[in-house]
């Protein structure tokens, strides 16, 4: 299968670039033990202990969010808020909590790995009442090239042209490589349907088969993919726009693409039940799921490039953002049931992809 290439061709990359890159920023597999995400207090008689297990993506931004709402709890209760960090890839995460790791929220890239905590039977109420349907950020999927775009890449099609090098992590661990490849066979459909006025999911098959062709590297998340990149290895890659955002942020020079057509990316969050009622932190889990999506907390998504769910903070940053001229959500390609039916079972599109058929 392909990803045995992979595995050959990249195994010093792989060793240096988790080394090199991201030592700050949240590499996948990054727990802290510490109380207060980098502030060095310590818990107190009375205080209260939150374990977060969150997708490696949302790391920096909690670099500010967490210590911002040890401020706010201690000013409103006087309690102090001890932070226990897991940052992992969003389905290694989701397994890691089925599995046993008791964390009291989870911040996830898609749904459908939260889906695996609930039919688990730990979170037992229905995540998706409340605002914005338990979601606290929003994103694209987007191209990313080196400076100046050399290759000229300017659209899907461009991604299965001859010599083009494509990254984006692997399905299997990573919910963000899921949002990359739903996009690919979307703009797959989007391209068949233009042409002939009916989706084609064999077109889509054989787009996402050809862009597959090209593809470099599959690494375990998003953050270790674009260290990859970043250490030099393809051409563009498929990503998050939150996270070229924030790495332009941070002085790393990137090109981003906006292909005509995308995908809209929801990223969701929920209190785990089970785990929340066996520490006792419901109060300040619940308040601190309620603070990611206050205008406040909003405002510093919006900083590090997540597009807010927020209406108020949506309507504020709107000029920050570039749409594509054609952006859909999940929904075109059928709901995530479908997709992962479709798509990511055992006999699915991707799997049929990657061993050729």
């Amino acid at each position: 299968m392909k990803l045995n290439r992979f595995t050959s061709r990249r195994t010093a990359v792989l060793l240096l670039s988790a080394v090199l890159l991201f030592a700050a920023a949240g590499c996948s597999g990054d727990k802290q033990q510490n109380g207060s995400a980098g502030t060095g207090s310590t818990a107190q008689s009375g205080d209260v202990k939150l374990v977060i297990g969150a997708y490696s993506v949302m790391k920096d931004a909690f670099g500010v969010l967490l210590p911002a709402f040890q401020r706010k709890w201690l000013q409103e209760t006087g309690q102090k808020v001890e932070f226990q960090q897991s940052y992992d890839a969003s389905t290694t995460q989701a397994r890691a909590i089925v599995g046993g790791f008791e964390a009291d929220v989870t911040m996830l890239a898609m749904e459908g790995d939260l889906d695996k905590i609930s039919d688990a039977g730990l979170i037992t109420h229905d995540w998706k009442v409340g605002p914005y349907n338990g979601m606290i950020t929003r994103s694209i999927v987007v191209l990313g090239t080196r400076p100046g775009n050399p290759l000229h890449i300017r659209d899907w099609n461009d991604l299965a042209r001859k010599g083009v090098k494509v990254l984006y992590p692997n399905p299997q661990t990573s919910g963000g490589a899921q949002w990359d490849i739903n996009a690919i066979y979307g703009a797959g459909l989007k391209q068949s349907e233009a042409e002939t006025g009916r989706k084609d999911t064999a077109y889509a098959k054989a787009f996402l088969k050809s862009v597959n062709a090209n593809v470099e590297s599959m690494d375990k998340s998003g953050r270790a993919s674009m260290a990859a990149f970043e250490y030099g290895v393809g051409d563009v890659i498929v990503t998050y726009e939150n996270e070229l955002l924030a790495r332009i942020k941070q002085g790393v020079s990137y090109d981003i693409v906006v292909p005509s057509s995308s995908m809209l990316i929801e990223n969701p969050a929920a209190v785990i039940d089970a785990n929340v009622d066996k520490h006792g932190t419901r109060k300040v889990a619940e308040a601190f799921l309620a603070y990611l999506q206050s205008e406040e907390a909003q405002r510093v998504l919006a900083d590090y490039g997540f597009r807010p769910v927020n209406e108020q903070v949506a309507k504020e940053t709107a000029g920050k953002f570039k749409d594509p001229a054609d952006l859909y959500d999940i929904s075109y390609l059928g709901g995530w049931p479908a997709v992962r039916d479709l798509l990511y079972s055992k006999k699915g599109v991707w799997y049929q992809v990657l061993a050729g058929i």
